[in-house]
């Protein structure tokens, strides 16, 4: 399997010095992990290839014969003007970098230049670049809100809007290879929403899945960076970590939020110089995989309290998405009913049980603080006790009650605006609790053990107030 190309487009080097255009393409691709490099020694020919090829960086060399490096400058501003180019001179010259400049030039390099310089530009160029290819994609993708991979997400059953546009702007960055981070409560998702990114990111690697919650120090660098055998006791055999098993591919860190301050370190290093030390090695590796992290935690809370390095928060926030939880989502509550009852009655090896009507009506007024986890194992649940055709009610009604009796108030459906707050002549109590029975009755089709849940009495307390509207 070939590695893949970094960046996703090409880097154009441009001289008239055979030998300086290699010496630079080695020194880019080993200190900078720069490999998707074309060069040219003849200035006349830079239009054609950039009208053949995809290049979003040009590094120009000032002086050469035909066409000076400021007249190709020119011709890149007027014909191509979204790449970016970097000038390259032999002599440090004020007056002609500010030209440049003024040209449209990136910046403006010296050859005699330290190499960390150079690449540092280099690297810096190519940030703009996919900045400016992100956020032009971004806008497209929330104007149009068209997905051009629904396929990608099938995985995930919902209908909700707030999920839609999550998935949008998932499309938008998922070939970049900045970090994602992935924020919501447990039981939402994340891991799914991972999963579409790979699948998106044309990454030929695979998905390379890692819990980090509970790992310690040690643990966290050899699980991620692997070891070389002898560097510690009981290292018999070399073993490789998940950072290169995920090579080419994906590296979702879940429950990043767990992290102790010295990880965090590690991480943010691996981040920013894009390689790590297996432990007891000297000689680096390069990171070649995209890396994705989650966690249920308040990031930002986090790092207020000094619990969380501002510096790594802000490069794991360079591209986010929020999963909205189940409760604030509760048209998704029938899809996802009906998608786990076929799932659950097809592992069992059951027919798929019929709901009894209102149940989703019934489940919608629950806060679901375990989200769509919770509601799963609610249903398979159900299905594992079901015997007739028609689903019985009681084991979603005795869940619900018992999550409500340890958890407390809390995990009830968030307080409602007082719906009288707008009326200029207020129901009497008799009218108030009639309209309210004629609700719950309808929208609970008629069940009058559904109703009364729905109303927050007994069904013997409901059946009463029947009769007296009857009387």
């Amino acid at each position: 399997m070939s590695e893949t190309l970094y960046p996703d487009f090409g880097v154009l080097l441009v001289d008239d010095e055979p030998d300086w255009l290699g010496s630079l393409t080695l020194t880019l691709e080993t200190a900078g992990g720069i490999s998707n490099i074309t060069t040219c020694s003849d200035s006349r020919q830079v239009l054609s290839i950039l009208g053949e090829k995809r290049i979003g960086l040009v590094m120009l060399d000032l002086t050469m014969p035909h066409l000076s490096g400021e007249e190709v400058l020119a011709q890149i501003a007027e014909h191509y003007p979204d790449t970016a180019v970097i000038i390259l001179s032999g002599l440090n010259q004020l007056e002609t970098a500010v030209r440049c400049m003024r040209l449209g030039a990136f910046d403006y390099c010296v050859k005699t230049d330290e190499e960390e310089r150079i690449v540092g530009s280099v690297l810096r160029a190519i940030r703009m670049v996919e900045m400016k290819a992100e956020f032009q994609e971004v806008s497209n993708r929330l104007i149009t809100r068209e997905l051009s991979h629904p396929e990608a997400f099938s995985a995930i059953v919902t209908g909700d809007r707030s999920m839609l546009d999550v998935f949008s702007y998932i499309e938008a960055v998922a070939k970049s290879p900045q970090p994602l981070l992935i924020t919501g409560e447990s039981g939402v998702g994340k891991e799914l929403i991972a999963q579409a990114v790979h699948r998106l990111s044309g990454c030929r690697g695979k998905l390379v899945t890692v819990n980090v919650a509970g790992l310690d120090d040690t643990v966290f660098a050899d699980t991620l960076f692997g070891h070389v055998r002898g560097a510690f006791t009981g290292a018999d055999q070399a073993r490789r970590g998940m950072v290169e098993e995920a090579a080419d591919g994906t590296l979702f860190l879940d429950e990043i939020g767990d992290l102790s301050i010295v990880s965090q370190v590690k991480l943010l290093r691996l981040l920013q110089e894009r390689e790590y030390f297996p432990l007891g090695c000297d000689l680096p590796k390069r990171l070649r995989a995209r890396v994705v992290v989650a966690t249920h935690q308040n990031l930002q809370a986090k790092e207020g309290e000094g619990k969380f390095r501002r510096d790594l928060y802000y490069r794991l926030r360079t591209h986010r998405v929020q999963i909205p939880a189940l409760r604030e989502r509760r048209g998704d509550i029938p899809l996802l009913l009906d998608h786990f009852l076929a799932e659950a009655a097809e592992a069992l090896g059951k027919k798929k049980p019929t709901p009894p009507k209102g149940l989703a009506q019934f489940l919608s007024t629950y806060g679901f603080p375990g989200n769509v986890r919770e509601l799963r194992a609610m249903v398979y649940d159900a299905v594992s006790v079901h015997r007739d055709r028609m689903l019985s009610m009681d084991s979603f009604v005795k869940a619900v009650e018992s999550a409500q009796s340890e958890a407390g108030p809390s995990t009830a459906a968030p307080p409602k605006q007082n719906p009288f707050s707008g009326f200029d002549e207020l129901p009497t109590f008799s009218d108030a609790a009639a309209f309210l029975v004629q609700e719950a009755l309808a929208r609970a089709n008629g069940n009058q053990t559904l109703a009364a849940r729905l109303l927050g009495i007994s069904q013997p307390a409901l059946s009463k107030r029947l009769k007296m509207m009857h009387s």
